[in-house]
């Protein structure tokens, strides 16, 4: 069975060099912000998230794992992913800056992806990362006024065609008159 190195750190403590089922870690580790929990030989059961994965870069199949050791009741800052839910109005294009906010949340808590609704929203609307709805017990670490996402006019392909025909249409003449001036001189 594969095994996955991983490195288990914070605290104040030494660093503790584990390996971990494969399998198990990478089907946690598909979920964001996953608490593990860790059962080291002849000490006590320690709680960690996972800070930092390493992938091969081509399999992507998980090389390294480094983990911070968290307890019960300490708050961590966490990114969390935002999820657009809803449809806007029709013919526009939705921009989201942002797919992560920071949150500060018991360790224990951590939210799952947190939505974000554009329900209805109409060119120019925005939505900043204050008007988000949080979880109970999670509050935003990120500035309030961070754009998440904006709703703007979009441009129909047929204009981009005849925008795009019309330059190239005046390049051509351009050149036409180039090799004239060139052939009577």
């Amino acid at each position: 069975k594969q095994k996955i190195p991983a490195v288990l750190y914070g605290r104040g403590e030494d660093p503790i060099h584990i390996t971990l089922p494969g399998h198990d870690t990478m089907l946690a580790l598909r979920q964001a912000n996953a608490l593990l929990s860790i059962n080291l030989p002849g000490a006590e059961e320690k709680l960690a998230l996972p800070k930092q994965v390493q992938r091969h870069p081509v399999r992507n199949t998980i090389e390294h794992v480094d983990l911070l050791i968290v307890r019960r009741g300490e708050r961590v800052i966490v990114a969390v992913p935002v999820v657009l839910t809803g449809e806007p109005v029709d013919d526009v294009l939705v921009n989201q800056d942002l797919t992560e906010l920071n949150g500060s949340a018991e360790a224990t808590s951590i939210p799952a992806p947190i939505e974000g609704s554009i329900e209805g929203l109409e060119i120019g609307a925005q939505v900043l990362a204050g008007d988000v709805a949080l979880p109970e017990g999670v509050e935003l670490q990120d500035d309030p006024d961070s754009l998440i996402v904006s709703i703007n006019p979009a441009i129909a392909v047929e204009t981009m065609l005849e925008t795009g025909e019309e330059e190239e249409a005046g390049e051509v003449e351009e050149t036409e008159e180039q090799d004239e001036e060139s052939a009577a001189e």
